[in-house]
């Protein structure tokens, strides 16, 4: 455990969310190289680009989703 404080959740979230979503796109985008051997090159140079590009996106983005997604949805506990 790291012991970030929890008010940086939204942050730690923003950061694997990110990283897990390019180290997947960039994976997909490289396969192509996958008989060439530059594949892991390609793959993890794509990876670093993808994942500085989208960790602001996401930063930025997640609370509005989150703020659009409780608007769109209601609370099942009310009767």
């Amino acid at each position: 455990m790291l012991g970030i404080p929890r008010r940086y959740c939204h942050f730690v979230f923003g950061v694997i969310q990110a990283g897990l979503t390019s180290f997947i796109a960039a994976a997909i985008a490289s396969i192509s190289l996958w008989g060439s051997g530059r594949f892991l090159y390609n793959w993890l140079i794509s990876w670093v680009v993808s994942w500085a590009i989208m960790l602001p996106a996401v930063l930025f983005a997640a609370p509005v989703i989150q703020f659009i997604a409780v608007h769109l949805t209601r609370d099942d506990c009310a009767g």
